[in-house]
């Protein structure tokens, strides 16, 4: 279960706590309840975030020289930072992303989902499949992102590479070839990260301001460009892909009787694109009644836990609006929340508005695929075509 923690893992039985061994012999506490999980995510003096960004499987020292021969380093920064400067730089980058800024984007946004959707209309009308993650997912969140923090002016295909091998490189089960090839790719595109953190504009010039180090501010921008734009994308093909099974809400949709941020919210619930994420135990305390020693790794299984029943009366239905939709930990919780949370929401709803009539009469040729992974999901393709017998 461990690195496919969606589908039927999810659906399965589980306790509340339980412990599971990993692929190199690893022993991690698996935390399953939404209280639970939300408890460990908000006290960060208990459960400290030092091990959010470890590699999962442990990188042998061939490719560590790899990463060393382009300076490779991640000091704490976001999501792995317990340290007093956390706040001070998280508060930048929530600068960068906030809410009034976020809504600024949506006219751009529409105008370029509509015209994608009209081209994507246009092939399935002519017989021509169209895979959605590619001509309509993948990139959207980077090129909002980049509006937004000022990225670096690098092609946006070379971007979604590297962000996939840091995905793989630091979360996925690997043998030691395909770490050595990873971590080529990684270090590379860090090491141009390195050249814009030091002279670009934009957050890295906020954060040079603040009188954060270049490997501060190459870490900002690294966590953005990996978690800050392809967990959303990985997200849109997850919900577009759910919502094909879900003909009623595309119904509602059309019919203005169902909204789509509530589409949106149920999908993060039963969809979300990050499954787990790892905290550390700092001192010797207790979960659910088991007891947890310090230096123990602690897994959220936050897929799991938007599927409490004390949450939500309907776990395993897509019911855009049910109370308690909303509690879902897509996003985590406390300190280290995550600060794209409403581009995030802004970039789904306005796919949902524009993209859920594709889905009408049609079939699915490719479903998602994703490799086996401890965090998160990364679907490949999502691919469909005009169903002849719809005509």
């Amino acid at each position: 279960m461990l690195f496919r923690g969606w589908g039927d893992a999810v659906d399965g039985r589980w306790p509340d706590v339980a412990v599971v061994t990993d692929h190199v012999g690893v022993a991690h506490l698996v935390v399953t309840r939404h209280a639970l999980v939300r408890r460990v995510l908000a006290d960060p003096a208990t459960f400290r975030p030092d091990n959010a960004l470890d590699a999962v499987t442990p990188i042998p020292v061939a490719a560590l020289r790899v990463l060393a021969a382009h300076r490779f380093r991640l000091p704490p920064t976001l999501a792995n930072n317990g340290g007093a400067s956390h706040p001070q730089i998280r508060g930048i980058v929530a600068d960068a992303l906030h809410p009034t800024r976020v809504a600024a984007q949506r006219p751009w946004l529409t105008a370029l989902v509509r015209d994608r959707v009209a081209r994507l209309r246009a092939a399935l009308d002519a017989g021509v499949p169209v895979d959605l993650h590619a001509d309509l997912a993948a990139d959207l969140p980077l090129l909002v992102l980049a509006r937004l923090v000022e990225l670096p002016d690098a092609p946006v295909g070379a971007v979604k590479e590297f962000a996939r091998a840091a995905l793989e490189l630091f979360w996925a089960p690997l043998d030691a070839d395909r770490q050595a090839a990873l971590a080529a790719e990684v270090g590379r595109f860090h090491r141009a990260l390195r050249a814009f953190a030091a002279t670009g504009g934009g957050l890295a010039a906020r954060l040079r301001a603040a009188g954060h180090r270049t490997d501060v501010v190459v870490g900002a921008l690294f966590f953005l460009l990996v978690a800050g734009q392809e967990t959303t994308s990985q997200f849109l093909t997850l919900l577009l892909h759910r919502l094909t099974a879900e003909p009623a809400v595309r119904a509602g949709l059309r019919a203005g009787t169902v909204e789509a941020a509530d589409v949106v919210e149920e999908g993060l619930r039963l969809e979300p694109p990050i499954v787990t994420w790892r905290r550390t135990a700092a001192v010797d305390t207790a979960l659910g009644g088991t007891a947890v020693a310090a230096g123990t790794s602690v897994v959220l299984w936050l897929a799991r836990a938007g599927r409490d029943p004390e949450v939500v009366a309907a776990p395993d239905e897509f019911r855009p609006g049910q109370p308690g939709s909303r509690r879902h930990l897509a996003f985590g919780a406390g300190a280290h929340r995550c600060v794209g949370a409403q581009l995030a929401r802004l970039e789904a709803a306005v796919v949902v508005t524009e993209a859920a009539g594709l889905l009408d009469g049609v079939r699915v040729l490719r479903p998602p695929w994703c490799p086996d992974n401890l965090t998160f999901r990364m679907p490949d393709a999502f691919v469909i075509a005009r169903d002849p017998a719809a005509d």
